[in-house]
């Protein structure tokens, strides 16, 4: 029999991997579990898993627990201890402010702020069940905040006296930012800054209450000098986990890890309407070694983009630092512009990045990679295996024309014609994909779109299923690049792009762009 796996444990979460061979987000049938606690007081308790992804909340801090599941072998662990438990409303914190409460929120900030300082090392913020609305708070090194079941931590609706991050600290780092820049931006409702020995955990939700102010209708404009906030900023900090909270309706990125290392997300839930702008699910940046496991997205931009910042108008590339070692794996990304997303903010390089054993639900691609001259930076070493694509319009891209910014539709981002070489030309190298399911195609199953100065090269692909076809597709370019011409049930196209595939009637031999003049 197989063994579960240990992700992440804290002193009152664990989370665990019940693999099982065909099973990616959900196991192939409910799983019955016994967990028992050897030491404290005894308890015993019981259930069903669903997802390969398991988390078991309200453990004993410092207990020794044995978890028998059906089909697999047992598992002993032991949970951390808890220094001490704070609970914020002995510090003031009162339930049931309204989100346009100004007075309110700012006084509930201030008893969490007061909360957060009384943690020990080593122990807990728990947040009791309710509702809770206040300003953002900035949590701190070797802690836990723990959001009970039934708990909903909402930002106010209100931007009114909301503190600023500024665009870099005193040491000229980076801090605040904006799609790979350093620039001023609102503080996320729940944020922390170089921490370390961080864990939020629990059953309840942080609600960044994008629905309820005006955040969502300056999608790409400032107010009072500062960009929208994310919904968790987490900014350079490291030993990071995230444990089984929802997390729900940011400004703009939902989960923003900005130069962090070691990161675990596992069980979340992450969600924002279709209609939301830039509500990217989870956007590690400049980040290394984090994994990202049994996640559930509905968003409405991006569900996961993997980003190393962008180089500034005038090549400014100071604030510039790889990104390395991204793992995702057990994940269900339902809608979405994309589900797995690299750039297009690379220019300090990504690199290591696996998505394995996933989902796609309808999102418009499937892996997808963004880049365009000028960013500089190289994407290497990409892998896909084991996933189920069911609904989603271009399976596979790679475009190294993507026309964002203000000069994106310039000509000589556009150019199919050859460029001279530097510093600003990106390269891609390196993306193997396999075991890929496809069903309910409507563009194509790839298109592979890169520079003539600098061919998209060692693509690989093996064991790539499409198994049916959108019958009501319209043709429309499967990737944002000008002069892309339009495709439906399209199989592989590719451009200044090196293709191995291992079934040659997969390979188009049809261009993509409507010319090359």
């Amino acid at each position: 029999m197989i063994r579960p796996s240990i992700i992440a444990l804290s002193a009152r979460t664990a989370a665990l991997c019940l693999p099982k061979a065909g099973a990616l987000y959900r196991l192939l049938e409910p799983a019955s579990w016994r967990l028992s606690a050897l030491t404290g007081d005894g308890d015993v308790r019981e259930g069903a898993a669903t997802t390969v992804v398991s988390l078991f909340h309200d453990l004993q801090p410092g207990v020794r627990y044995r978890l028998e599941v059906e089909g697999f072998q047992s598992l002993e662990f032991e949970t951390a201890a808890c220094a001490g438990l704070i609970d914020p409303t002995a510090f003031g914190l009162v339930q049931g402010v309204r989100h346009n409460d100004l007075e309110g929120a700012r006084a509930n900030a201030a008893a969490l702020a007061d909360a957060v300082v009384a943690v020990p090392d080593g122990g807990a913020l728990h947040l009791p069940k309710g509702d809770w609305t206040t300003f953002p708070v900035r949590l701190k090194s070797g802690m836990t905040l723990h959001i009970s079941k039934g708990a909903v931590l909402h930002a106010p609706s209100v931007r009114a006296g909301w503190p600023i991050l500024e665009g870099r600290d005193a040491m000229g780092r980076m801090l605040g930012s904006w799609e790979g820049l350093p620039a001023a931006c609102f503080a996320a409702p729940i944020h922390a800054i170089g921490a370390e020995s961080l864990v939020i955990e629990g059953e309840g939700t942080l609600d960044g209450s994008g629905d309820r102010g005006d955040w969502w209708s300056w999608p790409k404009e400032t107010r009072d000098g500062a960009r929208r906030p994310r919904g968790l900023h987490l900014v350079s900090c490291t030993d990071v986990k995230l444990l089984g909270f929802t997390i729900r309706n940011a400004p703009s990125w939902t989960v923003h890890p900005q130069g962090c290392s070691r990161l675990v997300a596992a069980g979340l839930t992450v969600a924002a309407p279709p209609d939301s702008p830039n509500t990217d699910g989870f956007n590690p940046e400049s980040c290394r070694d984090v994994t990202i496991t049994g996640v559930r997205f509905s968003v409405g931009d991006d569900c996961i983009a993997v980003k190393a910042g962008k180089r500034g108008p005038n090549g400014e590339d100071d604030h510039l630092t790889e990104t390395r070692g991204i793992r995702v794996t057990h994940c269900l990304m339902e809608r979405g512009h994309g589900g797995l997303v690299i750039g297009s903010e690379m220019s300090g390089g990504v690199h290591d990045v696996a998505v394995e054993d996933c989902e796609m639900i309808g999102t418009d691609r499937g892996l997808r990679l963004k880049t365009r001259r000028g960013r500089g930076g190289s994407i290497t070493n990409i892998a896909m295996r084991r996933v189920l694509m069911d609904g989603v319009e271009t399976a596979l891209s790679a475009n190294a024309h993507y026309h964002c910014d203000a000069d994106g539709h310039d000509e000589w981002v556009q150019s199919r014609w050859p460029a001279a070489t530097g510093p600003g030309t990106p390269i891609i190298d390196g993306v193997t994909v396999e075991d890929v399911e496809i069903r309910k195609l409507a563009h194509a199953a790839g298109a592979f779109l890169g520079l003539p100065e600098a061919p998209i090269r060692n693509i690989r692909v093996r064991r790539l299923k499409i198994a049916s076809f959108r019958g009501d597709a319209t043709a429309t370019p499967p990737i944002m690049a000008d002069r892309v011409r339009p495709m439906r049930h399209e199989t592989i196209v590719a451009e200044c792009a090196d293709v191995d595939c291992d079934e040659p009637a997969l390979l188009s031999k049809a261009s993509i762009s409507v010319s090359l003049e």
